[in-house]
């Protein structure tokens, strides 16, 4: 039996991980505590004068070190939440956050029962998983670049129950609609329709890598040295994805569709611009809780 309680574990790992720099020290030790020994948080005030075993302080000790490394908490414990749901999170995948569950309210109140949605560089599949359980989609669809990224997505979808199809794919590029993509381009209105209720998407969302590639080394260490770099890069000016997919997606919406993206606080009117030039109108912006601006959306524009 160890010579320090659960209490005092908690007390001097926060003191180490405070001295390394990590923001919430005492929230974080009691976190990893509580991962070693499977208590939650009543059990842990419960029993927390109690003395450790010493092959769990062993093993607080190892988590701790990972944390003192500025390792992030949530790719230690395996897991976060996200709109009330736990995700599966690793070093392919970026951590879920609060701010993207302004995109997800902004998605929700746009979507119809039975329509069809796409989440472009889906990652966690946190963004789709939430559409598809809390709507009912005729379609719901992942898109990543990395294999490795849309494996922790399946699995958060199994084990969520969520139906949605998941497509390895550079942006649009396996995206099968080129057919119906030339129809729409050169057929009339009244076929246009058919084609479109078939195979084409109502609401495109997106939460695309947009930092600009010469601040992404002045980011916190969690982030830097953890966060998958292709999910964070978004080019020389933060924009690269989004003048791609703006582009891109005309070919993939509905007409009078929804194209919603998360945005950096300070990138809001070049993403209107952007989606203006593309034949988006009704294009709003978004505040987060923190009033930072946070989501573009527009409607596709009719021919």
């Amino acid at each position: 039996m160890s010579h320090i309680s659960y209490r005092e574990a908690v007390l001097e790992a926060a003191k180490r991980l405070k001295k390394c720099g990590v923001d919430n020290p005492q929230y974080d030790s009691q976190e990893l505590l509580m991962s070693v020994t499977n208590m939650d948080r009543t059990a842990y005030l419960l029993h927390c004068e109690e003395k450790m075993e010493d092959s769990l302080y062993t093993a607080f000790e190892k988590l701790v070190k990972r944390r003192a490394n500025r390792e992030p908490l949530q790719h230690i414990l395996g897991y976060t939440y996200f709109w009330g749901r736990k995700y599966l999170v690793n070093k392919n995948v970026l951590i879920p956050r609060q701010d993207t569950e302004v995109l997800v309210e902004k998605a929700l109140e746009c979507i119809r029962t039975g329509d069809r949605v796409l989440d472009m560089c889906t990652g966690s599949g946190c963004i789709i998983i939430t559409l598809a359980s809390e709507k009912k989609l005729s379609r719901a669809v992942g898109v990543d670049l990395s294999p490795k990224a849309l494996e922790v997505a399946k699995e958060n979808a199994d084990r969520l129950l969520a139906d949605v199809q998941w497509i390895e794919s550079d942006l649009f590029q396996n995206i099968n609609l080129s057919v119906q993509t030339n129809l729409k381009r050169n057929l009339k209105s009244d076929v246009q329709m058919s084609i479109d209720s078939n195979s084409l998407y109502d609401i495109i969302v997106s939460n695309p890598p947009y930092i600009e590639r010469n601040v992404i080394d002045t980011l916190s260490d969690e982030v830097r040295r953890f966060d998958p770099l292709t999910a964070l890069d978004g080019g020389e000016d933060g924009l690269v994805f989004y003048r791609k997919i703006t582009e891109q997606s005309v070919n993939y919406l509905k007409t009078g569709g929804w194209l919603l993206y998360e945005i950096g606080s300070n990138q809001s009117r070049q993403v209107k611009d952007i989606m203006s030039a593309s034949g988006y109108e009704d294009i709003r912006v978004v505040k987060d809780l923190a009033g930072l601006c946070r989501v573009v959306m527009g409607r596709l524009k009719g021919d």
